[in-house]
């Protein structure tokens, strides 16, 4: 069965993004949601036990107001990230954050 994490960094200070409304899609539907705790992270999106088919999925990430909140400029509204899953493992699916630009990877 398949498991989906995130976390974010906030590249430009270094730290961990807390408090970002993440939302697991798939089919056109939301699937799963979390917030990023202290450490950044959202561990597993969906319930314990949920299935998730091979197939694609996209993370969104709400990031307005996180810098609102830390009363700073940024370019991104949202950031989304499309991703495919083709088998039965963990997925990890980290996003780089700053202001004015982002990066995201496979990570284990």
């Amino acid at each position: 069965m398949s498991t989906i994490s995130t976390h974010v960094l906030d590249t430009s200070l270094g730290k961990p993004a807390q408090g970002i409304s993440v939302e697991l899609e798939h089919g056109g539907a939301i699937i799963g949601s979390g917030v990023t705790d202290v450490d950044g992270r959202v561990r597993d999106l969906v319930a314990s036990g949920a299935s998730l088919d091979a197939g694609d999925y996209q993370l969104t990430f709400s990031v307005a107001d996180y810098f609102k909140r830390m009363g700073r400029e940024s370019f991104y509204t949202k950031v989304v990230v499309p991703f495919r899953i083709e088998d039965s493992q963990h997925y990890h699916v980290p996003l780089l954050l700053s202001p004015f630009g982002y990066s995201t990877y496979r990570g284990s």
